[in-house]
């Protein structure tokens, strides 16, 4: 394991790259946008080019979006949801991977277990350090253990992933939200009034007949 792990070291490093991630993205876009509309990945560009129009024209209900406006946001946008499908892609294949290795250690495939075994002691104990290291002498090693590290009803101390999913989604609308009202008080861009109108005039064209 250990082994493998150098190899791949390199590869893991540039696809945790920002940058190479970007790169990533704009080439698969590219390689997308030319294929046949009658091929899988023209569909899936299709349905790409639909969804970064459908927000386009949300955006212009709010405000009037001009040449430059309209190509810089359709740039962004594009790769914005390529980099949000190439998150959701790593973080199946991450998922995958992890499954595969607790499978051999639990089975002992290929007589891997004493390897996983100790290479993740090694870093439950490097995880671990930090905090027996703010353990007060009064609290006894087991109950410090149960509180904080692994509690008697044997589940993770830390929220499921939905529950983290949900948190960074509401601290990104927290902030973009916050953004909007700094724009909105203290700029001449009257955002919140743009994203307003877009989204009364998107509410009525769908649910008023085209009317309000």
């Amino acid at each position: 394991m250990t082994f493998i792990k150098l190899l791949t070291a390199p590869l893991r490093r540039l696809l945790n790259w920002s940058v190479v991630q970007f790169c990533i993205v704009v080439v698969v876009i590219l390689f997308l946008e030319y294929q046949d509309t009658n091929t899988i990945g023209g569909q899936i560009y299709g349905w790409l080019d639909s969804l970064v129009t459908a927000s386009l024209n949300l955006l212009s209900h709010a405000h009037e979006l001009r040449s430059f406006s309209r190509a810089f946001l359709t740039v962004g946008l594009t790769i914005a949801y390529g980099f949000l499908v190439l998150w959701v892609f790593l973080e199946i294949a991450r998922r995958i991977v992890r499954n595969a290795i607790d499978f051999a250690g639990r089975h002992n495939v290929f007589w891997l277990r004493d390897t996983i075994a100790r290479e993740r002691g090694i870093a439950a104990y490097r995880a671990w350090e930090p905090l027996e290291h703010i353990r007060p002498p009064d609290v006894p090693q087991p109950v410090w253990e149960e509180r904080f590290a692994w509690p008697a009803d044997d589940e993770p101390p830390y929220p499921s992933l939905w529950r983290r999913i949900a948190f960074e989604i509401a601290s990104f609308v927290l902030i973009v939200l916050l953004i909007l009202v700094l724009l909105q008080v203290f700029t001449p861009i009257p955002a919140l009034s743009w994203i307003w109108a877009g989204a009364n005039s998107a509410f009525w064209s769908i649910f008023g007949g085209g009317s309000h």
